[in-house]
């Protein structure tokens, strides 16, 4: 009987050579080398061997709902990303608001910024630098507190239009009293022109710039392109 089980042992190896994990033909493949090396004289106990026998059915069971559920996790993924993409596509032409201070300039005539304050300021200034971090153009806006709106015509200090690429802007609000600081958060606001789909994921372009779906904070109009 020893020679048996070494012998099993011996296939077993070499069905699992490689292997991180015992599969259910590795599994089958040990009984099958148990029955055939097993000594005449003292075989096998059938108890053990049902024992063994329900095992393997459990472990065959337990491998095709592991299938099952992958197939239908991946069914589930696909079926969520066309529903998604049809969805992005109902967006097109709707106004948002989108989050961050990043501009890109790409052909547009203006770019329309926001910003919302906590509490009134005695001074608002907003600051626009290229990629590089040099100021290009600086101006005065509304003090309000809540939200602000105004339009960049895309011109620079000198009243020359920049060339198209990335930028920022910065908020730079004065408290009423003091020369204290207002924290201002930002955002932009523009037109869905369009959806690409991309390795990355669902982008929409938006003010000639390309975003995740999570960019964006608010729509801001129910109505498409097709709308009034």
């Amino acid at each position: 009987m020893v020679d048996g089980i070494t012998n099993a042992s011996g296939a077993l190896s070499n069905a699992t050579k490689n292997k991180s994990e015992l599969g259910k033909d590795d599994f089958l493949k040990l009984m099958i080398e148990q029955l055939k090396h097993q000594d005449p004289m003292d075989p096998m106990d059938s108890s053990q061997y049902s024992a063994q026998l329900a095992q393997f059915s459990s472990l065959e069971q337990l491998t095709n709902l592991n299938d099952y559920m992958k197939q239908s996790v991946d069914a589930n993924y696909f079926l969520t990303q066309s529903i998604n993409n049809t969805l992005y596509a109902n967006l097109i032409g709707k106004e948002v608001k989108v989050g961050g201070n990043e501009l890109t300039v790409n052909g547009q005539s203006e770019i329309n910024i926001g910003y919302e304050l906590p509490e009134h300021a005695k001074t608002v200034e907003i600051k626009v630098f290229n990629e590089f971090g040099r100021l290009v153009k600086t101006f005065s806006a509304d003090n309000y507190k809540g939200e602000n709106k105004l339009s960049w015509d895309l011109s620079d200090n000198n009243g020359v239009k920049v060339a198209n690429g990335n930028y920022s802007f910065a908020i730079e609000a004065k408290a009423l009293n003091g020369d204290k600081m207002v924290p201002a958060s930002t955002y932009k606001l523009g037109k869905i022109d369009g959806v690409k789909y991309t390795e990355s994921g669902t982008m929409l372009v938006i003010n000639g710039a390309l975003y995740q779906s999570d960019a964006i904070l608010e729509i801001l109009n129910a109505k498409g392109s097709g709308g009034e």
